[in-house]
Order: structure tokens, then sequence, then C-alpha cells
């Protein structure tokens, strides 16, 4: 069976079976994140159907971002990805579901597992870089408005003088966050995507703070060489 095949029958069980109000993790963003997996799997050995099913299913148990469990989602989500798999395609070979558990594991953030195969990594970077450009711009406003937080601290919105804190603001997430991902690429792939687009956000701070400022044709020289 091709991964084209595979990648129908899982988008078939998601839209029949999987109830969720998160915009931001929904079916467009895993068939995104398998998009870039398959970018980032070009010419190298790495096991499709393993990356596939990983990505398909690595947020199928997806806690919200202030949950004090949200540790723990990466984990669920890969047992509930393994019963899903032997529930209801029981033509997977059970000889992959260590691996597709394992980058399911793995790819979470706040999670700090170290991933340990190549699928791991693919799946890793290609979940992370949805967090960064102009989708990832997106989504970090989405997901604040959906928590009630504040776009910035007008007064003062890159932190110079008060501590980060992205549970209060959406814009300090991109210093606590965001802007560390393309040091954490797991792929020379990754790598260079991540780092292209991070600069990407750091020319959106730059802006912000050039229209807060009063200058609404520049961007702030200043900020772009500070995040440089």
């Amino acid at each position: 069976m091709s991964l084209l095949q595979w990648q129908k029958r899982f988008e078939q069980y998601l839209q029949e079976h999987w109830c969720h109000d998160d915009s931001a993790h929904d079916i467009a963003h895993l068939q995104r994140v398998w998009k870039t997996a398959q970018h980032l799997m070009s010419n190298t050995n790495a096991n499709g159907l393993v990356v596939i099913a990983a990505c398909y299913f690595h947020d199928i148990v997806n806690l919200p971002k202030d949950s004090p469990n949200r540790k723990q989602a990466s984990s669920l989500a890969a047992e509930e990805a393994i019963r899903i798999l032997g529930t209801f395609f029981p033509d997977f070979p059970d000889e992959y579901y260590a691996d597709v558990a394992h980058a399911v594991r793995a790819h979470s953030f706040s999670a700090g597992i170290v991933p340990e195969t190549l699928e791991a990594k693919i799946v890793q970077d290609a979940d992370r870089l949805e967090s960064l450009g102009a989708i990832g711009l997106a989504r970090v406003f989405y997901v604040s408005g959906a928590l009630g937080r504040p776009l910035f601290d007008s007064a003062d919105p890159l932190a110079e003088n008060r501590a980060l804190d992205d549970s209060l603001y959406a814009l300090d997430h991109f210093q606590n966050k965001l802007l560390k991902l393309p040091a954490t690429m797991q792929t020379e792939a990754g790598k260079s995507l991540a780092e292209y687009n991070a600069h990407y956000l750091v020319q959106f701070m730059a802006k912000l703070c050039a229209e807060l400022s009063g200058d609404y044709l520049s961007t702030d020289e200043k900020v772009l060489q500070r995040f440089s």
C-alpha cells in the first residue's frame, strides 16, 4: 500500500473519530506536518510508514497549553496512537509500533525527550517548523487569543526591563521558545528552514516595535541587530 493510500485512510479515520476544538492542532496541521516531513526525509533512508503514522497521530491526545499535565500529552498520545493502529488499522505492521510511539513521544517540546531514531528526528523537526514563519506567527496568536492572553506589553514589548512571561503576553513566547527552536533542530534541512523562518519572526518583532514607537514605514534596526 502506498503512503498516499495510508494518508487517505488516516485522514478518514480522524474525520470520523477525532473530536477537538483546537484549530491550531487540527487535521490541516497534521497534513502540513506530514508535508514538511516528506521534504525533510527526501534523500534519506527513513521509514516513511513510521513517519506518516507519527505525523498523523502525534496530537491525538492534545492537552491545553496551560494544562498542568502538558508534559504528559505526548506520552498519552503515543499510547493512544498504538491503540488506534491496532484497533482500526490491523494491517499496519506491528513491528513498527515502537518506532511510531517513540516518534510521537519525542515530538513534544515540553516533554524534553531526545529523539533517538531518524524518523523521530524528522517528525520532531517537522512539527517544530509549524511554530515558525508565517504559519507559526498565526498559530501563536490564535492560541494566545484562545487562552485570553494579551498580545504584548505595549510599554515593554520585548521585556527589556521585566521578566519574560509567555503565560501573560503572547509576544513573550517568541523569546521564551520560538526563537530557540533552530538550535534544537535534528536534521540539516530542518535547521536551515528553522533559521530562515525564525528570521521572519524577528522581522515581525522589529516591525511591531517600530509601529509602537510611531514609525509605521520601517522596522526597528536595533531589534534586528539584537536578534540577528
